[in-house]
């Protein structure tokens, strides 16, 4: 879900809507029928996975959009696909109607998609059989073989998709298990020792980042080893 504005309306659902569907919620905080309206967009549009994105604008303080779609009432509601107006309503509609917008929006499951969602490594071999890069068979056999010790396998198979967080850490977290590293060892010291390396040293520098992203941005030793990183290289 993103709040989108006069500014961003172009990038945030045109353009983005030619990638992925998008739902543009028009609303106003004193609109007592949108409040009742955008959870059961909210929720619909999460049910997706992803396959559709939901917009948010409020009408009061982005004025150009509503004059876009030509809104004389809200709630509004309008459907964008590769950058056009494909499907709309106006004013609060039940649970039921709400899911039905959405989901005629959504691509349908394909072969592979439904075999990642079993989940079990027999139905994810199926799946890449099929589609040989797709993002959720490869994280899911990738995160099997991690586990199993076949480290070389989660890696060829992660170079198969874009990077991403998830794709990092798995990446991540095979590297480390390959070298022997055990996260509840102390890896202050693993990072300071490390850290004098990292300028001539590729596997340290390597060894380094993986460890910052096994740690997860939420720990505290992370920002502050990234910027002693930054000051060693730069």
């Amino acid at each position: 879900m993103a709040d989108v504005t006069d500014a961003t309306f172009q990038t945030q659902v045109f353009d983005r809507s030619k990638e992925v569907p998008v739902v543009v919620d028009l609303w106003a905080p004193w609109c007592g029928p949108c409040r009742t309206l955008g959870p059961m967009l909210e929720q619909a549009v999460a049910s997706t996975g992803g396959a559709v994105e939901l917009a948010k604008v409020n009408v009061d303080e982005n004025p150009q959009i509503a004059a876009t779609f030509r809104v004389q009432s809200i709630p509004a509601v309008f459907a964008v696909r590769d950058g056009q107006v494909v499907d709309g309503f106006v004013g609060a509609v039940p649970q039921a109607q709400v899911e039905e917008f959405v989901g005629r929006l959504a691509p349908p499951p394909s072969e592979a998609d439904v075999l990642v969602a079993a989940g079990d490594e027999a139905s994810l071999r199926r799946a890449l059989e099929i589609e040989r890069d797709h993002p959720g068979a490869v994280t899911g056999l990738a995160r099997i073989l991690v586990a199993r010790g076949d480290l070389d396998g989660a890696l060829e198979l992660l170079s198969r998709v874009p990077e991403t967080p998830e794709v990092r850490l798995l990446s991540a977290e095979a590297r480390l298990a390959g070298r022997g590293v055990d996260l509840s060892d102390d890896v202050g010291s693993r990072l300071d020792a490390l850290l004098e390396r990292v300028r001539d040293d590729d596997a340290a520098r390597q060894e380094f980042v993986d460890l910052l992203e096994a740690l997860g941005s939420e720990d505290p030793r992370t920002g502050a080893y990234r910027r002693a990183l930054a000051s060693r290289l730069f």
